[in-house]
């Protein structure tokens, strides 16, 4: 199994415990999210929607690669990966 790195946005890291970044294992992002949510309950509501698609207002990466434009949540996480959570900015 995989293990990567997930980088926390600030706003989720109440359900880290403070941490920045935590590991999580999974061949894909989906099984990733579901890691994340099985050591830090809560987190996976944040950044799925009730249909258990990402949010419209998240952005996820594997590495570079935005996986709105890749696979979505069967993005491959290969071992040693970076997932980054990004909520969007908005505002005017």
């Amino acid at each position: 199994m995989s293990t990567v790195s997930v980088r926390i946005p600030t706003i989720l890291r109440t359900y880290t415990g403070g941490e920045s970044e935590v590991k999580a294992e999974g061949a894909t992002l989906r099984a990733v999210i579901a890691d994340l949510e099985a050591s830090h309950t809560g987190i996976a509501a944040r950044i799925l929607d009730d249909n258990g698609k990402i949010r419209r207002f998240v952005n996820v990466y594997v590495g570079d690669e935005d996986v709105r434009f890749a696979d979505g949540l069967d993005t491959a996480t290969p071992a040693g990966a970076q997932v980054s959570i990004i909520p969007a900015v908005a505002g005017g």
